[in-house]
């Protein structure tokens, strides 16, 4: 059972159920600081994470057309107040509150390792909470003496959040009385875990490369001098799901199969438009990524409205358009906000990786409950292929240690190599061996001719933000499943240059979402931001730079 310590607080203008009832510190079936187990508490954070992580990858993945972003066809309705209540209550009722409560009960037991993985979630919870949502509470948030907490400016957050990663890592270096040996991630392993600090402090110091050129150079360089940032496939931080269905549900929460099949996502034509011919070659993950419930374009208009429509004419000469691609690859354009019509069985899912379902062998069948890995996926939070993809734009647009080009190579190869490593650790590995040796298909061959052709282009780029734009794609490209980390790249560099939205005037870009209602409607102190396009405080790039 997951036992909870809960302040009786209210946390941002949340509805509290209950009341502040003293007498319950009495009751000893109560809940408190003195019976709490400190190893449920974390596996609560930890759990309670996967779910905020899920919320606003969502909705990064949608803003930077990695996978479709529908319902709405302007940016100011795609991230309206309503939507966004649930990732608010999450993060602060339940994480961030959990957080508070772990972190002295750690401490004062010597639980340096519980102490310093709670610092470290909680400066990603802060982090993404300011990425999105730009200034945010902290200084008077979990207090039950303040109702209407303040939003603190972004950049005091940041650095909050930071001070916690330089705690974390101090915790790790200290003589813990028991290790987390149920912490989900790394068992505890302290080497592990600094290394996902530094490797938030690298993330925190390139947002910061906008504002404070100098600091974050600077920044940068002394994290390469530790030698202490994620590096191996075992480093990586990510969340592992299995594949059992109820009691409890552990399915990757966008693997969507059922018995009537179908999926609730759409994938982005632009994204896997991409992947199928933006090289001479196909992308060598594509079959990783999607799976292809047909393998024919259809040409029954009811199924698949826009066949008969010509290419809006606000459209680029490279832009895909409706069917990204001729064999059977069925997504939505950017911002199409159109019904559902009778798709299921027709559109492209999810695929193996990372969300557990199937591999794309050409069979153009219908999923179903429990096809492929079941839903045994994982959430790609931060990896060794995203370290050198940061570390190579670092290096380009600030000049630190390092060589872009060599980043660029490396980073692209450890994203393909731990692409591979996933796929063929799963239930569909053999299905994986049998169609590829069927078709001659040798996957190193095809990571070398697909690195090569990336190299060559970067060298025949005229200027360095020809060069950025490389990086960024092949970053883009290498984050599916991750929309935190699109989000943040697209706003930063404005690239890759992207398919526009389907109506031809969408309004700006969301560069930060509204904040919640709930928080807006129950704290005096709220105040709404006046648009979307009111940018985070990082963000100093000009207005329209992106699209």
């Amino acid at each position: 059972m997951k036992t909870k310590f809960k302040s009786c607080i209210l946390v941002i203008g949340l509805f509290i159920l209950g009341s502040c009832n003293l007498d319950l510190l009495d009751n000893p079936n109560a809940v408190t600081s003195k019976n709490t187990d400190v190893n449920y508490l974390l596996n609560a954070i930890e759990l309670n994470f996967r779910g905020i992580f899920n919320g606003f990858s969502g909705t990064g993945m949608g803003l930077s057309r990695v996978v479709h972003f529908g319902g709405a066809v302007n940016y100011e309705n795609a991230v309206a107040p309503g939507g966004f209540s649930g990732l608010w209550n999450s993060s602060y009722a339940d994480i961030l509150i959990d957080i508070k409560n772990l972190i002295p009960l750690a401490e004062a037991s010597g639980l340096y390792v519980h102490s310093g993985i709670a610092k470290t979630m909680r400066a990603y919870t802060l982090l993404t909470l300011v990425d999105f949502f730009g200034d945010v509470p902290l200084s008077e948030a979990l207090n039950a003496d303040n109702f209407n907490p303040k939003a603190d400016n972004g950049k005091d957050v940041y650095t909050a959040a930071v001070a916690d990663l330089d705690a974390a890592i101090a915790d790790f270096g200290k003589s813990s009385k028991g290790g987390a040996t149920s912490d989900f991630h790394f068992g505890g392993s302290t080497d592990s875990w600094i290394r996902v600090a530094n490797t938030l402090k690298l993330k925190a110091a390139l947002n910061l490369r906008l504002s404070d050129k100098s600091g974050s150079t600077s920044t940068i360089n002394g994290l390469i001098a530790t030698g202490k940032l994620i590096s191996t496939t075992a480093q990586n931080f990510m969340f592992k799901f299995g594949s059992n269905l109820t009691n409890p549900d552990t399915r990757h929460p966008r693997y969507g199969y059922s018995n009537t099949g179908g999926n609730g996502d759409y994938m982005s034509n632009a994204f896997m438009g991409a992947l199928y011919s933006d090289k001479q070659k196909q992308d060598p993950r594509i079959r990783y990524y999607f799976y292809r419930q047909t393998i024919v374009n259809t040409k029954d208009v009811n199924e698949l409205r826009c066949i008969n429509n010509n290419k809006p004419a606000h459209y680029g000469a490279a832009d895909v358009y409706c069917l990204p691609t001729p064999v059977g690859y069925w997504g939505r354009d950017h911002l199409s906000n159109e019904g559902i019509p009778p798709d299921n069985l027709r559109r492209t899912v999810w695929g193996l990786y990372p969300a557990g379902g199937l591999y794309d062998d050409d069979a153009g069948k219908g999923v179903s409950l429990g096809a492929g890995a079941g839903g045994a996926g994982i959430h790609p939070y931060l990896t060794r292929s995203f370290v050198d993809f940061m570390l190579a734009e670092a290096a380009l647009t600030l000049g630190t240690t390092g060589d872009p080009r060599a980043l660029l190579k490396s980073a692209i190869e450890k994203n393909m190599a731990d692409v591979r490593s996933f796929v063929l650790s799963t239930s569909e590995a053999s299905k994986i061996n049998t169609f590829e040796t069927s078709k001659s298909f040798v996957w190193a061959n095809e990571v070398t001719d697909y690195v090569n052709e990336v190299l060559s282009r970067y060298d025949a780029a005229a200027s360095a933000d020809d060069k950025l734009g490389i990086i960024a794609k092949e970053y883009w490209l290498s984050l599916f499943g991750s929309g935190i980390e699109a989000y943040n790249l697209y706003r930063r560099t404005g690239k890759p240059i992207q398919q526009p939205a389907l109506d031809a005037n969408p309004g700006p870009f969301a560069s930060s979402i509204y904040y919640p209602t709930d928080y807006i409607a129950r704290n005096k102190n709220a105040k709404q931001k006046a648009s979307p396009a009111v940018h985070v405080f990082w963000d100093t790039n000009p207005a329209g730079f992106v699209k």
